[in-house]
């Protein structure tokens, strides 16, 4: 057998933390948040998706009774803070199993509530997309919570490169469709 017939050294366009942040940001389209949408994917260290979440209302009820309005002026009961689920309790809350050791990869950086459910299931890193909310108590809080519970987190943006390969392979993919 002629061992250089139909061998092509080839590799993936994508390094594992640029697929599952890409994976987080398709997520986030699920949401029905008007101004949000956030999306979380939580990987073990064999590189498997454990679970996802996006941001949204409780499960099972009737959305069109709960406000999505971010109006602070108003009682917290007509504000969506109230009633939304966030993309990384989504996650945690749907994992078959057990999450210690994990990644998160979220396009938003956890809140001080969602950092206390990451590091009480001993979730090892966490990879951000954005940081918005940086200047926020609540996200400062979150990352002393993440540094006394040893949980590493930075940041990653896909760099234009992947984001460049990605649109044109899904330009090619719709036309083909087509």
């Amino acid at each position: 057998m002629n061992s250089g017939i139909n061998y092509i050294k080839v590799e993936s366009g994508l390094n594992w933390d640029d697929y599952f942040m890409l994976l987080a940001m398709i997520t986030s389209f699920k949401s029905k948040d008007p101004a949000t949408k956030v999306g979380c994917v939580i990987v073990d260290s064999n590189q498997r998706q454990v679970t996802m979440g996006y941001n949204g209302m409780v499960a099972g009820i009737d959305e069109s009774k709960l406000p999505w309005g971010k109006d602070k002026s108003v009682p917290l009961k007509y504000q969506k803070y109230g009633y939304v689920v966030h993309s990384e309790t989504n996650a945690i809350l749907h994992a078959p199993r057990s999450l210690e050791d994990c990644r998160m990869y979220v396009t938003l950086f956890p809140c001080n509530e969602c950092a206390k459910l990451i590091a009480s299931k001993k979730i090892k890193e966490v990879i951000y997309l954005s940081d918005k909310h940086k200047d926020q108590e609540g996200t400062e809080m979150a990352k002393y919570l993440f540094d006394l519970a040893n949980i590493t987190y930075r940041q990653l943006i896909p760099n234009e490169r992947v984001m460049k390969t990605m649109e044109q392979h899904l330009l090619t993919l719709l036309q083909e469709a087509l």
